[in-house]
């Protein structure tokens, strides 16, 4: 029987168990988003995960759109990630960065008065944390083709510099209401383009993105994140298990290290009703799947028994424990997450949660 602590092979890597660190924003770069010392300490205590991947982290001034989010766009924003990637294989451990474009959720106050872009002038429902307070979101502008294939050009640029930088590989973020989420669904893309209506039309921005990170850094260095029920930033598609499944159907010939599905469980904040999308993937995508969404132990070694998956990421639970690997085989107790802590500057609520033998 598969558990969380048997090893894995990802891409080129051989993992020492299927216990993954999930992609969380954190809020703790610089103003002009460049990765902090504390962000290496947080990330080094969470060496011994399998594998850790990072928060999201925007490829270009364009993409970004989070208060004190990190970039790898710049030198400064490339060296200080260098930090990270050096305190983690200090400690024996394997990280990927996450590549965002926030896309339509972004907002004017992060992009110098200029309209933030989608595939389509669609206003997403929400606000905006910006940098001068909570502000509706606009209406963005849609890119243009040419638009489009710069755009692809700036995800295998922030993916060399990923490389440079010492990152084990990249993961393309693909959910959660972000720019290549929103040209998957038909709910945010309403083009009539190469890049719109058909399923495999609103699918080709996140495949071609995927072969060019494939190209630049090799297809064993790349995971690819989804969310097929997700409703984050208002997002939502006429038939998820048709086009999500087809997305898996075109990714399983690229060889990628990994596909990162996010399809909440019951009692997690992302969870939505509905026929679960993840077993309809299995079918299709014969290579390694990641799943998320409110796992426990229990639940993340029923899914790699039942071969849902082939390993398990964790949020919260690696957020306020560290030591998640130690309190597993322990069988806990575990640490709380302090919410109000979740995206302040500094210390509190980040590199401050004890270890067991604290």
């Amino acid at each position: 029987m598969t558990t969380l602590f048997d090893s894995i092979t990802v891409g080129k890597y051989s993992l020492s168990n299927r216990i993954f660190m999930s992609p969380m924003t954190r809020g703790r770069a610089e103003a002009d988003a460049v990765p902090t010392r504390i962000m290496a300490d947080y990330y080094g205590m969470r060496a011994d995960a399998g594998l850790l991947i990072t928060e999201a982290t925007a490829i270009s001034p364009q993409g970004y759109g989070w208060l004190n989010a990190p970039g790898i766009w710049t030198d400064a924003q490339e060296q200080g990630w260098k930090v990270v990637t050096d305190a983690v294989h200090a400690h024996g451990g394997r990280i990927f960065l996450q590549l965002w474009h926030t896309g339509r959720v972004s907002h004017p106050d992060f992009l110098d008065g200029q309209l933030p872009v989608g595939p389509s002038a669609i206003v997403a429902q929400g606000v905006s944390h910006t940098p001068l307070g909570k502000k509706p979101y606009v209406t963005p502008r849609a890119l243009t083709i040419d638009e489009i294939h710069v755009t692809i050009g700036d995800y295998a640029s922030a993916a060399k510099r990923a490389i440079r930088a010492g990152f084990d590989g990249v993961e393309l973020h693909g959910a959660n209401g972000y720019l290549v989420d929103e040209f998957i669904r038909d709910g945010s893309n309403k083009r009539t383009d190469e890049y719109g209506g058909s399923t495999d039309n609103r699918l080709r921005f996140l495949v071609e993105i995927t072969k060019a990170l494939a190209d630049a850094v090799g297809a064993d260095k790349v995971g690819v994140r989804l969310s097929p029920k997700g409703q984050y930033n208002d997002m939502q598609d006429s038939n998820p298990i048709a086009t999500f499944t087809r997305a898996a159907e075109l990714l399983n010939p690229l060889g990628l290290a990994y596909l990162h599905i996010l399809e909440a469980l019951p009692g997690h904040m992302m969870y939505a009703e509905g026929e679960r999308i993840l077993p309809h993937i299995r079918k299709v995508y014969e290579n390694i799947i990641v799943t998320n969404g409110g796992y426990t132990k229990a639940s993340g070694n029923m899914a790699l028994e039942n071969r849902e998956a082939d390993a398990i990421t964790f949020g919260m639970l690696y957020l306020a424990n560290p030591d998640l690997i130690s309190r597993f085989k322990t069988d806990g107790p575990y640490n709380h997450p302090d919410f109000a802590t979740l995206y302040t500057p500094g210390e509190k609520g980040y590199i401050d949660y004890p270890v067991l033998n604290q």
